[in-house]
C-alpha cells in the first residue's frame, strides 16, 4: 500500500493536529501531496503543506482550497475532518453555541466542499471522506448538540454521495468511536476524577479500549484510496463494536 496515493493530491481540514495530522501523514506516506486545513497550521511540518483556514469563513476556504490546489497540482482527494465538541443536555447549550458547533461541524464541511468540487470534477480519482462520530447513531449522555451535528454529517454523506456518483466522485464516512487524541486527554484530564473517567470511556467501547487515531486514520485511507473504488455512501464505524455489539456481563463464579 506504500505508494497507492503516490501523484494524487489531498486536502485534510482539520489537519493541524489528532486525527487529521495523523491521517495527513499516512496518506503522505503512501505517495500523496497532502496539505492540512487548519486555524493554526503551526503544527504541521514537511512534506505536508500547511495552510490557514476559517471553515466557517466561506473566504477563507475558498482562498486556502484555492491555494491548496495550485501548489499540489490539483485536488484528488478531499478529507473534511475540521470539528468541535459540545456536551450537555438540550437545556445545557444556548442558542448560540448551537449556531457555532452547526457551523462548523455540518455547514463547514459544505462550504469545504463546495469550494474543492471544481477540482475533484477534473480527477480521475476524485473521493471525499467526511469524519462523523459514534454519537450520530448511538444515544450518548450530554452529547445532545454533538450527537445532533454528526447526525447530520451522516446523513449530508450519504445525500452527497447520491448527488455526485454520477461525477465520478465518491463520498464516505468514518464513524469513530472515543479516539485517543489530545482533545480527548485534556476532556478526561478536566473531569472530577480523570481515572475514572478513562476508565468509563474504555469500558463503554466492546474493545475495552480507546481507538487509536492511527486506526481511525486508516481507514480514511481505506475508503479515499483507488482500491476502494466501488465504494461509496458507505458509513464505516471504527469504534471497537460500541455501535453494534451488546456483550454480556461476566457470569459470576
Amino acid at each position: 500500500m506504500t505508494g497507492e496515493f503516490t501523484g494524487m493530491a489531498v486536502v485534510v481540514t482539520g489537519g493541524g493536529s489528532g486525527i487529521g495530522l495523523v491521517t495527513a501523514r499516512l496518506l503522505a506516506a503512501r505517495g500523496a501531496a497532502v496539505a492540512c486545513l487548519d486555524l493554526d497550521p503551526s503544527g504541521v511540518a514537511a512534506p505536508l503543506l500547511g495552510v490557514r483556514c476559517d471553515v466557517t469563513d466561506a473566504a477563507s476556504v475558498t482562498e486556502a482550497v484555492t491555494d491548496a490546489a495550485s501548489r499540489l497540482g490539483g485536488l484528488d482527494v478531499l478529507v473534511n475532518n475540521a470539528g468541535i465538541g459540545a456536551r450537555g443536555t438540550v437545556e445545557a447549550n444556548p442558542d448560540d453555541q448551537w449556531h457555532r458547533v452547526f457551523d462548523v461541524n455540518v455547514v463547514g464541511i459544505v462550504r469545504v466542499t463546495r469550494a474543492a468540487l471544481p477540482h475533484l470534477r477534473r480527477s480521475a480519482h476524485a473521493a471525499i471522506v467526511n469524519i462523523g462520530s459514534i454519537a450520530a447513531s448511538t444515544g450518548l449522555p450530554d452529547r445532545a448538540l454533538y450527537g445532533a451535528t454528526k447526525g447530520a454529517v451522516q446523513a449530508l454523506t450519504l445525500a452527497m454521495a447520491a448527488d455526485h456518483v454520477g461525477e465520478g466522485i465518491r463520498v464516505n464516512c468514518v464513524n469513530p468511536g472515543t479516539v485517543d487524541t489530545p482533545w480527548v486527554r485534556r476532556l478526561i484530564d478536566a473531569a472530577a476524577d480523570p481515572a475514572a473517567e478513562l476508565a468509563a470511556l474504555r469500558a463503554r467501547q466492546p474493545t475495552g479500549r480507546l481507538v487509536a487515531a492511527d486506526e481511525v486514520a486508516a481507514a480514511v485511507a481505506y475508503l479515499a484510496g483507488p482500491s476502494a473504488g466501488a465504494t461509496t455512501g458507505t458509513v464505516l464505524a471504527v469504534d471497537g463494536g460500541m455501535h453494534s455489539l451488546r456483550l454480556r456481563a461476566a457470569a459470576a463464579t
